[in-house]
């Protein structure tokens, strides 16, 4: 009986991998974005085929999912529509504040994207996230499966930091888009062209520094608490067992 109990609690703990916990963010951040520069500054393509070519991957990753899996690849399908903006946008040109302003577009379309799937119950934002807080330990990828699927007490608590952690992140890009747009036709042009970027990297700092304190510290805590939790009460098991 002390060998099925001990043998149970393994099965319990079996996890992927460090590198199944990062696939995600590889195959659907990483290969797009990195084929983006490569076709673009290796092989000189221009900046539309460019976008055309590392579409290709997130476009079978969000057609796989919709006919064999039945459901949506959220980064899969956020990486395509940013590309799809962007090659839309690629048409505009001549006026120098619509070109600083088509800037936004992007980040109103990831913010737009990240939000969407909050209110459809899949945020988005936990695929980049869940690696840093499990770093690739079984313990702590099992307590999150328990958190995540509703077994564990602090589930109703931890799915809440859960959609909080991406809806930070969704009304920051929002926000940082309408600045944006704001500043093409308020600041001068030659300002205008360095503030976009500083602006960004401050939107990014502060919404990492609130998502954090606000979400992912929180449920950073729960997972530890709950795979002690679970590992003390696998040990009083085994000790009553014995």
């Amino acid at each position: 009986m002390t060998t099925n109990t001990v043998s149970q609690g393994q099965n319990s703990d079996q996890t992927p991998s460090p590198l199944d916990n990062f696939r995600p963010l590889i195959v659907d951040v990483a290969v797009p974005l990195g084929s983006y520069y490569l076709f673009k500054d290796a092989f000189g393509m221009s900046t539309f085929a460019a976008l055309a070519w590392s579409s290709v991957v997130p476009a079978v990753r969000t057609l796989w999912s919709l006919v064999k899996e039945r459901r949506t690849n959220g980064l899969a399908a956020l990486i395509l529509t940013v590309n799809v903006v962007s090659l839309l946008l690629s048409f505009l040109s001549g006026d120098p504040r619509l070109m600083l302003a088509k800037d936004g577009a992007v980040s109103s379309t990831v913010g737009i994207g990240i939000l969407v799937s909050v209110a459809l119950g899949r945020p988005m934002m936990t695929a980049g996230m869940k690696p840093f807080l499990v770093k690739g330990n079984p313990a702590k990828e099992a307590a999150w499966q328990r958190l995540a699927s509703g077994q564990a007490a602090a589930s109703a608590d931890f799915l809440r930091k859960e959609r909080a952690f991406s809806v930070v992140w969704g009304v920051a890009l929002l926000t940082e888009c309408v600045a944006r747009v704001i500043g093409a036709y308020t600041v001068p042009v030659d300002t205008m062209v360095w503030l976009g970027s500083v602006m960004m990297i401050g939107v990014m700092a502060l919404t990492f520094l609130v998502s954090g304190g606000l979400a992912a510290g929180p449920m950073e805590e729960m997972v530890r608490a709950e795979a002690e939790a679970h590992e003390a009460a696998a040990k009083a098991d085994v000790t009553v067992a014995a």
